[in-house]
């Protein structure tokens, strides 16, 4: 019996008891309104409830008689072993062992299926991560930025929402005149900008983009500058697509910026020249000083916002709002963006810029900010210079350790990875912790198959052991902690549950066996522990899926 079986059930008791106070009022009930926890201590039973107290006020109850009736009832429910009432009126429930057993046939019928949930159905959801400027290779930040929003990417589309990934290219500005002529210096050994990109990345560029133009010194500066810029601009954006392809992660749509600011074949406005115009019509633009602002304070800005300058041109806000606005044109309802830490003034400004466009900022958008990473020892980049590149940090430590340990802790707190423990084949590094306990429920199936023990039979009644019914405990979790952690864009939460399932799995291998001792009898305990051995190793290959990272078979 899973958690939603357990709430359907209990619904089912309560409703009665509800109704018996006060007429009608048990109809307005739904499991969702049943919440059920593990108890920290296994001797209180299997799941707890406070549903008891919960209602009990607004009935005008005792909430302990309250919970002694619907513990009462409960009793008598098939699946349940026995129901106690603890405190005030918590009730805590304990599974006979065939309806807690039943779970491990549930999971291998359900496959990769097993965990997903509807809890996000219904949002149509826009994750902008990354987002880097297509002038130099990706860094730290951006690997770190990476790992967490594929992993929040991952939740979310697990738990029903429609989704899209999308790198915001900020190939479009002043820093793209200055990348142009760092690589054209570069190609035709002319002196560097003294505002320019500097690293081997830079000459490399330069090298590349010489042998596509060998006539590039022959052609007018400017044009040379642009010619030099697109054509190191594309092969970068290609090395960034590479490095993040490697990493295990893929985007839905790369957006570039110089698409806000194009003039369209009729003449008509950019969207940026639309998103002022549909901001004044929502009331939220003012004239003043011969510029054009956005009045972000009404909406929890710490100032207005200049979003075209006296001189015409249009600020980086500008941009923002149109890209916003784009988004909604699209048909996302709900936008989220994860920046890095230097981007905390973002906050403010964009939620008062969902505000300015129509929408509820506490409701149609999120800003994540992911804060500072580093790794003790790493190196700075040979080709960048002042940087750790992604790709030397996958290669150095490997794509499964990064992204397991960057996804391991919040997003808002400094993480110092240690390639030390990273790189040990021992229990001390948590990913190859998890993995093992995988790749070992593997090894217990071939070594059962070996020795003839299959899975043509499946008696849960038979998993008593302690161990079992803990193991068992921490399987029924999965979904919960799949759609919680999707609610709260926190994928930390799947890899600590992670940990926490290897290290009951291991247990469980030390105490149960799935393959008889010497010449004893294979029995439907036997085949019923492949059973669970098979649950367990589904469960923690969809958890490390939904972190991007590899289930091994063998390690």
């Amino acid at each position: 019996m899973d958690p939603e079986a357990l709430s359907t059930l209990l619904l089912d008791v309560v409703r009665p008891a509800v109704e018996r106070r006060r007429e009608g009022a048990g109809g307005e009930l739904a499991a969702s309104d049943i919440v059920l926890e593990r108890p920290k201590n296994r001797d209180h039973g299997d799941w707890a409830s406070n549903i008891a107290l919960k209602l009990a006020k607004g009935l005008g109850a005792n909430p302990r008689e309250l919970a002694t009736e619907i513990a009462d009832a409960l009793t008598a429910a098939p699946g349940v072993a026995s129901v106690e009432v603890a405190g005030p009126g918590f009730i805590n429930i304990r599974l006979d062992a065939a309806a807690a057993g039943a779970l491990a046939k549930v999971i291998v019928e359900a496959g990769a299926a097993f965990g997903t949930n509807e809890s996000q159905h219904g949002n149509t959801i826009n994750l902008e991560f990354v987002s880097a400027n297509p002038t130099g290779p990706l860094h730290i930040g951006h690997t770190r930025w990476a790992a967490l929003g594929d992993a929040v990417a991952r939740l979310l589309l697990a738990s029903g929402a429609t989704l899209v990934r999308e790198f915001y290219i900020n190939d479009a500005g002043a820093q793209m005149e200055r990348f142009g002529r760092s690589v054209l210096a570069a190609a035709t050994g002319g002196e560097a900008p003294e505002d320019g990109y500097a690293g081997a990345y830079i000459d490399d560029l330069g090298r590349r983009v010489l042998a596509a133009r060998p006539d590039i010194a022959d052609l007018d500066a400017d044009e040379a500058v642009i010619v030099a810029r697109d054509l190191a601009y594309e092969y970068q954006l290609g090395e960034i697509q590479a490095s993040l392809a490697r990493f295990n992660v893929h985007f839905d749509v790369w957006f570039s910026e110089r698409v806000l600011h194009a003039q369209p074949e009729d003449g008509g406005p950019s969207l940026v020249d639309e998103a002022v115009d549909r901001l004044r019509a929502q009331g939220h633009v003012f004239d003043q000083d011969d510029a054009v602002w956005v009045r972000t304070t009404a909406f929890g800005d710490d100032k207005d916002r200049v979003i075209r300058r006296s001189n015409g041109e249009y600020t980086y806000f500008a941009a923002d709002a149109a890209y916003y606005l784009n988004k909604g044109d699209r048909g996302f309802a709900h936008k989220i963006y994860l920046l890095g830490a230097d981007h905390h003034g973002y906050v403010h400004r964009l939620k008062a810029l969902a505000g300015a466009a129509g929408d509820d900022p506490d409701r149609d958008i999120e800003v994540l900010i992911g804060q500072l990473v580093s790794v003790n020892g790493a190196r700075l980049s040979k080709r960048a210079g002042n940087i750790i590149e992604l790709d030397d940090l996958r290669d150095w430590l490997g794509t499964d350790a990064l992204r397991y340990s960057l996804a391991r802790y919040p997003a808002d707190s400094p993480l110092t990875l240690d390639p030390e423990i990273l790189q040990k084949r021992t229990n001390d590094n948590p990913v190859f912790y998890v993995q093992y306990a995988h790749a070992r429920t593997h090894n217990v199936a071939r070594n059962a198959a070996d020795s003839g023990v299959d899975r043509s039979a499946f008696a849960p009644e038979l998993l008593t052991h302690e161990t079992e019914s803990a193991l068992l405990g921490a399987l029924q979790e999965f979904p919960r902690i799949v759609a919680f952690a999707a609610e709260v864009r926190e994928p930390h939460r799947v890899a600590r549950y992670l940990e926490e399932l290897a290290g009951l799995y291991h247990r469980w291998y030390d105490n149960c066996r799935v393959i008889p001792l010497g010449d004893d009898t294979i029995d439907d305990v036997h085949r019923t522990r492949l059973w669970l051995n098979d649950a367990t190793g589904q469960v923690l290959r969809n958890g490390l899926d939904l972190l991007g990272v590899s289930a091994p078979d063998r390690m």
